[in-house]
């Protein structure tokens, strides 16, 4: 089966031009680790760019990348025209069986929309619902972004969902859904190593682009608090600034909780860095206003780590069932911050059994069959 199978070049979001090899949302890292394991599969991955990149013919076993440069002209101003058209004149080269959209955020949905190819899209981020719950302005890219999700999810032939959360949400202007957990990087699947040398310090990480919607700036007054009560716990962030006033006013506000010892900015971090912080702490806190999955929740619990988070969207399917988890409601900052001072005077105890169980749930292997299974049944329709 061949797969035109179209994601964003992170280089293109992060204007990292320069860098010598593409990379991608993590799901979709792990979803191409997956398909390594079908020999029946080959695909082939499309992003496009504004600016040249450096662009090998293969990626990775039975894996081929086809970069696109599209002038600024041809993306959102324009509805993507550029993009589309791009995708279009490769897809009627490569000739693929389908095609597979990953994410309504930029330009891979409308794409492969209008590819002529059989075609399906995952949701990553429900756009139409981030600009409703943020009022976005009429305009922004919020909410031109959630009127293109619309156009698109009635007109591909299935949408693949993150969640239930993001089923319910997609459902009603969807032909057909299906609910797949995103999978994990192998690596982050790997055997948690014990402790050496006495218990890990009692360090609590947040993981993800600093933005309102992660919320970073008011677990600060949560890490402040804990401080003034005396708790011994050191908060890391690890995330990229999306940019915005919010972002920079948690950089300016951590500054003095980084020079007393008890919060640190950490920016972003290699994947194979990622590991070793998760398993250098204790916990982590994730506490979202609105989350489709909550794919970092994941990747703590596959390290075996306590984790407090919000009782939202994916974070709740994700910790079902899961131990060491403990979720809140999504304002309930103070029984946040109780649970967090608890855990701390009990000696800050990680959880085991929780790997176990996201091995079986987010393996690659196992996700990446299931997406071989919804192409089949597309194109047998």
């Amino acid at each position: 089966m061949r797969i035109a199978f179209l994601a964003n070049d992170i280089r293109e979001p992060f204007k990292d031009y320069s860098a010598p090899m593409p990379y991608f949302n993590p799901g979709v890292e792990a979803l191409l680790e997956g398909f390594a394991n079908f020999p029946e599969a080959e695909v082939h991955m499309v992003s496009c760019t504004q600016q040249p990149v450096r662009a090998p013919e293969k990626i990775a076993e039975r894996v081929w990348y086809h970069n696109l440069r599209v002038p600024k002209t041809g993306w959102l101003r324009t509805g993507y025209q550029g993009c589309i058209r791009a995708v279009r004149r490769k897809l009627q080269e490569l000739k693929p069986d389908i095609a597979h959209a990953y994410g309504t955020e930029r330009d891979c949905a409308i794409s492969a929309i209008f590819s002529g190819v059989p075609n399906v899209v995952t949701i990553q981020g429900n756009m139409a619902e981030i600009a409703r719950l943020f009022h976005s302005r009429i305009g922004s890219f919020h909410w031109l972004t959630a009127r293109l999700e619309d156009f698109t999810l009635k007109r591909t032939a299935g949408v693949i969902c993150n969640s239930r959360y993001t089923e319910n949400l997609v459902q009603p202007r969807a032909k057909k859904t299906w609910v797949v957990y995103p999978a994990l990087r192998p690596a982050f699947l790997e055997p948690v190593p014990g402790t050496v040398g006495g218990p890990r310090p009692c360090i609590l990480l947040n993981v993800g682009v600093i933005n309102s919607r992660k919320r970073q700036l008011e677990l600060l007054d949560v890490a402040e608090a804990l401080h003034r009560q005396g708790k011994k716990c050191e908060f890391h962030f690890i995330g990229r600034s999306d940019g915005s006033d919010y972002a920079g006013t948690f950089v300016e506000r951590i500054k003095p909780m980084t020079a007393t010892g008890y919060a640190r900015y950490l920016n972003r971090v290699p994947s194979g860095e990622l590991i070793r912080s998760y398993d250098s702490a204790a916990g982590m806190v994730h506490f979202s206003s609105e989350e489709a999955f909550g794919l970092n929740v994941a990747e703590a619990l596959a390290r075996d780590l306590k984790v407090f988070g919000s009782h939202v969207g994916g974070i709740a399917e994700i910790c079902d069932g899961v131990p060491g988890a403990e979720l809140f409601e999504k304002d309930d900052w103070a029984g946040l911050t109780t649970a967090i001072g608890r855990w701390i005077g009990e000696g800050h105890p990680r959880p085991s059994g929780a790997a176990a169980l996201m091995r079986r749930r987010f393996h690659p292997e196992v996700v990446a069959r299931r997406h071989l299974e919804i192409y089949r049944e597309v194109l047998g329709r």
